[in-house]
């Protein structure tokens, strides 16, 4: 097998993953086990908000219905209000569409009900911060945040504390009874982490966003209204419970990938924590199997930025991989890529890296290493050749990694 055929193979095992998390069949299964009776409010917030509510209305008589998405998913869906959102970082569009979720469940009685549709990305898309900080110190604590080095679901802790609707506020927002049908894209299906879990309880207190962003260093990053906010001694709020079902996840998309190629093997459903330490890991497990073989990977890692290039988890982990996979035998190709079809800022899902992406950035007049130590994966992938660009998805379950040797 050629080196052209190696990624074409790669790109259609990621397209396997993708088609597995289809927020269409995830809604359509589970409103068809469990209908919805009356005429429930309809909120759906996320990446994959669009299409779980198109295939929601096809099943349940809306009282209401409300899509809070990005741009790249955005369409216009006959029956509900559609509001566009920023992400990774919120802007005004977030605020607008925070604004009108809290105003439409707020009316609600206590005999009338929600369904919500929760999908990743839904965490910047829909903002309300709590009083005292502004929607500008909003933003500044998200892009903190981002380049921070946490994981999920400390990122997500302190959303959270900053948010009338992160942290289960949809819930006491609201009278109605609340169900969520929830697409996880976040390792472990932790639902106080997914969209940083609007209908469930918080991952913990102020004081532990205080010790998560001290411990990193980004406190004194953070603006002043959030850290007096963060400082106020409150204990983690009780929430009264919603009736939360997941229908989709990132292992059920591993699960697809390994059931449709001969031969593939999950190595690692979990892999997260720094990229640089998950690249060293993924080339770890790749140097235990000898000869031919398809290794399955995914997760959610994060990047320290230091640099001021522009880039993504996924991009900067298909290049270190390159960079450290030089010495392998035979043609190998390597795919990172978020299943939303975007890698951070950028419109790129990933990399698809191969034996020869060093030399090709090489001869292009970039340095390997000055382009992870800039963060610009972006501009060092999009010299080489090896950016994975498939556009928006429409679902997002977390990443996926594959790696194909043939000799």
């Amino acid at each position: 097998m050629d080196n052209e055929a190696l990624r074409a193979e790669a790109a259609r095992i990621f397209k396997v993953g993708v088609a597995a998390a289809d927020p269409v069949g995830a809604v359509r299964r589970a409103l068809t086990v469990e209908p919805v009776k009356g005429r429930p409010v309809v909120i759906a917030l996320g990446k994959a908000a669009g299409a779980m509510m198109e295939e929601t209305l096809r099943h349940v008589n809306a009282k209401a219905a409300l899509v809070i998405t990005n741009a790249e998913n955005a369409r216009e869906i006959s029956g509900a209000s559609v509001i566009i959102g920023e992400h990774p970082v919120p802007g005004d569009g977030s605020v607008v569409a925070g604004t009108a979720l809290l105003d439409l469940v707020a009316e609600l009685t206590a005999r009338e009900q929600v369904l919500a549709l929760i999908s990743g990305g839904g965490s910047a898309l829909a903002i309300a911060p709590v009083d005292g900080v502004s929607v500008v110190d909003k933003q500044t604590a998200n892009t903190v945040l981002l380049g921070s080095g946490l994981d999920i679901n400390q990122v997500n802790l302190v959303r959270q504390c900053l948010s009338r609707i992160k942290g289960g506020g949809l819930l006491t927002a609201t009278k109605a009874s609340v169900r969520a049908l929830i697409l996880s894209d976040v390792i472990g299906d932790d639902l106080r982490v997914v969209a940083s879990g609007p209908t469930v309880s918080r991952v913990g207190s102020h004081a532990h966003a205080r010790a998560a962003l001290t411990k990193v260093g980004a406190w004194n990053a953070m603006p002043a209204s959030v850290r007096a906010h963060l400082e106020k001694d409150e204990s983690e709020p009780v929430v009264r419970q919603g009736q939360n079902q997941i229908v989709g996840s990132n292992r059920v998309s591993l699960d697809a990938m390994v059931t449709a190629t001969d031969g593939a093997v999950l190595i690692d459903s979990t892999l997260d924590g720094d990229v640089a330490e998950a690249a060293n890991k993924v080339l770890m497990e790749i140097r235990k199997v000898q000869g031919d073989c398809t290794l399955i990977f995914g997760g959610e890692t994060t990047v320290n930025l230091q640099g001021d290039g522009l880039g993504g988890r996924n991009q900067e982990l298909a290049l270190r991989v390159a960079q450290q996979a030089q010495d392998l035998v035979g043609d190998w190709v390597f795919l990172s890529a978020g299943t939303d079809g975007r890698d951070g800022p950028t419109d790129a899902a990933g990399g698809l890296v191969d034996a020869d992406t060093v030399k090709r950035m090489l001869a292009s007049g970039r340095s390997v290493e000055r382009v992870l130590a800039d963060n610009d994966s972006f501009h060092g992938l999009e010299a080489s050749g090896d950016l994975f660009v498939t556009g928006s998805t429409g679902t997002n379950v977390a990443d996926v990694q594959v790696f194909l040797r043939r000799s």
